[in-house]
């Protein structure tokens, strides 16, 4: 009988750990814990992660890595592009990462410590640059800090929202705040006569990621309209529109 390779018991433990503070929290979940859902001994847990902590910083370690990475990558494009290599990218890597994001939130003050915190604070303020832009005054900068809590919070605040409707929901949001005085209501696809209040309900419009998101899941085949308008809280009539409007099909065939 072949013995397990190393690197597989690694994996797994990490997968428990994550499933066992995720339902009772990083601080009521104890290694003991994580080797009886193995069938480990606690001594096997402790030869791949000796301490607690150490868990901890290999489950975040994925998470921080590709945020260096995408930074890497950003540093080196001209700024508007980078800005939104950034804030898609982002993102992007939230969303792959939701569940130990989750954990983050409700276990941050266990980070506040070592190379990990540091690490994040410098990820940070170097995203924070990158999408104010070069000689950005007092509001670019607080627009930029803005736009970072609006790319990862409600990946956490709406974890049972689908990844493509809550990408396309983010994107649009971020688009909206950096839009130029002026471009907003153009941004949100509600021009309308001055002065003129829309009445409060749901949007008649979709941003371009969420009209993107809606034609993806309606060419998948796996949403009907009535759950694409649930999924994005707009009418049926709305989602209609879009997709004719960009897709060329008509009511019978959407």
């Amino acid at each position: 009988m072949t013995a397990e390779p190393a690197d597989d018991t690694r994996t797994r433990i990490l997968r428990a750990a994550l499933d066992l503070f995720a339902e009772h929290g990083y601080q009521r979940t104890a290694l003991r814990q994580i080797a009886d859902r193995l069938r480990l001994t606690k001594a096997a847990i402790l030869y791949h992660f000796p301490t607690k902590e150490q868990l901890l910083t290999a489950l975040v370690e994925p998470l921080v890595s590709d945020l260096e990475r995408l930074l890497d990558a950003a540093e080196a494009l001209p700024a508007e592009r980078a800005r939104w290599t950034v804030l898609e990218g982002w993102v992007d890597i939230m969303l792959t990462h939701r569940r130990p994001l989750g954990m983050l939130f409700h276990d941050i003050a266990l980070i506040t410590r070592g190379d990990t915190f540091n690490r994040l604070m410098r990820i940070a303020m170097r995203a924070n640059d990158l999408i104010a832009g070069p000689d950005a005054g007092r509001r670019e900068r607080v627009r930029a800090v803005q736009t970072v809590a609006m790319c990862s919070d409600p990946v956490v605040f709406f974890a049972d929202v689908p990844d493509e409707v809550l990408r396309a929901d983010m994107l649009d949001g971020v688009r909206r705040l950096l839009a130029e005085p002026g471009t907003a209501a153009a941004v949100a696809g509600t021009v309308g006569a001055p002065g003129r209040r829309r009445r409060p309900g749901r949007p008649r419009a979709l941003g371009h990621e969420q009209v993107e998101a809606a034609r993806r899941m309606h060419a998948a085949g796996t949403h009907s309209v009535d759950d694409i308008a649930a999924a994005l809280g707009v009418s049926r009539a709305t989602v209609y529109r879009h997709l004719d409007r960009v897709a060329g099909q008509n009511n019978e065939t959407v």
